[in-house]
Parts: structure tokens; sequence; C-alpha cells
């Protein structure tokens, strides 16, 4: 049995994020892990990643982050490990977006490629000169890019997937190599069992198991749990009011989730609209009570509300942008998650077009767009509105919390609706 985690971990939640992870380190230790990759991981900068994977027993691997002033890699990238009998070697793909449209803190002092192109050569070496008999990619690019990963890279038995939250219940099968992922927020994990005579893979069988009510805890590491839990239980339990419907980040174009946190920020700042990235994380809100728990799960960086003046050709530019990244014809071109977030603005898009001819139609309010118009803009991080984009741009003397709470708090039940706000024609 090997044990894999594909990142994500040491961020997302109120106690993880106030101690960096910190407390994470006794639990992931004993959860018996053979190794790991990252993304959000870096959150707290590459030299507290390193610093944090040092004090794990199992390797951070990532074939595709070096250092810039070196060029040296930042961590192992392979690891070896033999399970009755099979020798595996277990390569590391961090994401690469980590440079690219993270904020900056990510990827202070480091780069990262996409790794595709080191790949083979790690192949080669685990394979001839470590002679394993199986090669297993632990990778966070996202499920298009490995699927295009596997068809060019030869030698590829498992691809274990990430980053994209994707549910498969059937593997994947591309160029002899068995792609699985398993969805998202410990929801499920994926069972692969190989059956292997002579170092070749005969057969193999595969669940996508769900982590529900049936399964019953680990009695120690639910005491550890327990323990990391319990001193914020009485803040992150305060509700703040109701939701008449479900809050989730599950859809491409337009969630209730962000726009609830978009009203909240066009609340706190007087802006006209509000924009925030596509994220994926954040556990769902059922119907009923809302509490300061969902609130730091919707969005655990918990930034300042921020404000600029955009002019309507940087709108449109910054949305084009946005839309190229996410619908890339070419996989190895997408970057970040969903569709940028917006409210206050309807944008109407052709998703096969060519990058920067999307766009057909972007109103504001009940206006089409002017161009040389300048607007005021609310956001939260860079990847709401990129540093590019706009000008007298200031932090407001709230976060995203208390925006939230104090929205939510005045307008309780809420009910955010799906406002075409992006929307494919």
């Amino acid at each position: 049995v090997i044990v894999l985690d594909n990142g994500d971990t040491i961020h997302g939640t109120y106690p993880v994020v106030k101690s960096e992870g910190e407390v994470l380190i006794p639990i992931l230790n004993r959860m018996g892990f053979d190794a790991w990759t990252a993304h959000w991981d870096f959150a707290y900068g590459p030299d507290h990643l390193v610093k944090f994977a040092e004090k794990l027993n199992y390797p951070l691997l990532a074939i595709n982050c070096y250092y810039e002033d070196s060029e040296e890699l930042v961590f192992d990238p392979y690891k070896i490990v033999k399970r009755d009998g099979v020798k595996m070697g277990l390569i590391g793909i961090a994401n690469t977006i980590v440079d690219k449209t993270m904020p900056d803190r990510f990827s202070e002092g480091i780069y990262l490629t996409l790794g595709n192109e080191e790949l083979p050569k790690y192949i080669e070496e685990l394979r001839v000169e470590n002679n394993v008999d199986l090669i297993v990619v632990l990778s966070h690019l996202g499920y298009p890019q490995e699927v295009k990963l596997a068809k060019q890279v030869d030698g590829i038995d498992v691809l274990v997937s990430g980053h994209t939250h994707n549910r498969l219940y059937e593997p994947s099968e591309v160029n002899d190599t068995i792609i699985i992922q398993s969805g998202c927020h410990g929801s499920f994990i994926g069972r692969l069992d190989l059956d292997v005579d002579q170092g070749k893979i005969r057969g193999y069988n595969h669940e996508l198991v769900e982590i529900d009510e049936s399964v019953t805890p680990d009695r120690e590491v639910q005491k550890m749990v327990n323990e990391v839990l319990e001193p914020h239980e009485d803040m992150l339990g305060e509700v703040v009011g109701e939701t008449k419907l479900g809050l989730a980040r599950d859809k491409v174009m337009e969630t209730r989730m962000d726009n609830l946190l978009l009203k909240a920020l066009i609340d706190a700042s007087g802006a006209e609209m509000a924009f925030s990235n596509g994220w994926r994380y954040g556990s769902p809100v059922p119907p009923g009570k809302i509490t300061v728990r969902d609130l730091w799960n919707i969005i655990p960086t918990n930034p300042p509300v921020s404000v600029c003046e955009i002019t309507g050709r940087e709108l449109w530019n910054m949305m084009e942008e946005n839309l190229g990244n996410t619908f890339a014809r070419d996989p190895y071109n997408q970057m970040g998650g969903y569709v940028k977030r917006c409210y206050g603005v309807n944008v109407y898009f052709k998703i096969e077009n060519a990058d920067g001819l999307r766009i057909q139609e972007f109103f504001v309010g009940d206006e089409r767009l002017d161009k040389d118009k300048t607007y005021k803009a609310s956001f939260v991080t860079t990847q709401g509105i990129p540093a590019r984009y706009g000008k007298n741009r200031k932090d407001l003397n709230i976060n995203a919390i208390k925006a939230l709470k104090g929205y939510i708090s005045k307008n309780s039940p809420v009910k955010p609706e799906i406002e075409g706000t992006i929307i494919p024609i």
C-alpha cells in the first residue's frame, strides 16, 4: 500500500491558516502518507513550505519548482518505495500557476515550470538507473493538463491527478497511463488496486470511496483533530444569519457562494461592481444557519476589501484575459480555477473564439460598457483585479470576513441567486 496526498493540504480553514499549517503536523505524520505535492501550500511563502515539509515524516516532491538564484530544485523530484515486491518510483509535480496567477508571496525567490520537459529524464533515471517496476506521478497541474501530459510522455503507469476537483468514478486510460482523481475537501478517497506481475500492470480495480458517516474515525487521530478545533469552537460556531439557498462553488461561470461574497464587497465599499477569483475551494453551506466557520471556509485568507478606479477598456481586457486563461485550447495554457467572479456586470462570450475575441457584449448595470469611462470597482486580492489593471488602488479598513458578517446580518435570510453575470452564447 502507498498513500499519497495531492496538495492544497495546509490551507482552507481557520485553525490551519492561523497557524500557517503548524497544527496539522502531528496529524499528518500519523496518517501514513508516502509523499505529497503542493499548490495552496505555498501561501505562506516558499521558505515556510520548505521548513514545514522538513517537519513531516514523508517528502514533498516537485520536479518543476526551482530557486531563482541557483536554478536548483527546491524539493526532491522523486522517492523510491518497495511494497509487496514491487519497486515504484513516485514523482511529484507541483502546480505551475503558483508563480503566474497566485499572489506574489507564494513564489518569492522561486519559479515553476510545467514539468513536462523534466519528466522524461526522471522516468528514465528511475527505470534505467534504479530499476523501478512502476512509475507513479503525483501531479497538481489539473486534469486537462495531465491528460495532455500522459499523451506526450511515455512510461507513466499511474497518474494521480489533482487541482481541478474532478470526481473520476472510472479511471481514464491515456497512452497506457491510468489516471485517477478523487474530488475535493476530503469527501472521497481514491483507491486503486493494481495486479502486478513481473513489473507490469496486468489489471486493476478502482473505487472512489465516499467519506460519509459510515466511516469510523481513528480514535487517536480524532482526538488530535478535536484538540486543534476546541479552542476556536465558540468563535467559529457563532451564527451570523441564515441562507435560504445552498451555497457552493460548483459551477464554472457563476455560483451563489461567490455572489454572496461579491454583494458583501459592494455593500462594504460602495462600488458599482465587484470581482474575485474563480476559486474552487470552500466547503458547501446547506440552507439554514450561516456560522463564522462557514465564512472562513468561503474566504480563508480573509483579505482586505480593496477598491480601484478602472476604465471600461481595462475591464474588457481583464475579462478577455481571464476567459483566455480559463478556456485556452491548449490545456497547458489554462491557468487558475473557474471564470473570474464578478457582480454588477454582465458579460456575454463565445467559448470557442480565439483569444481576445471571446466577449460579444459587456454591460455595467443596464448600460453597455463604455470603454472610455472610469468605473469604481471593489475586489479581494490581486486575483480579483490584477495589479496591472486600474489606478488609485487601495485597501479599505475592513476585511472580507467582516464585510460578509455585516452584509448577512443586515440581509438575513440571504438568498443569492444565479443572475447571469457570465453567459456563454
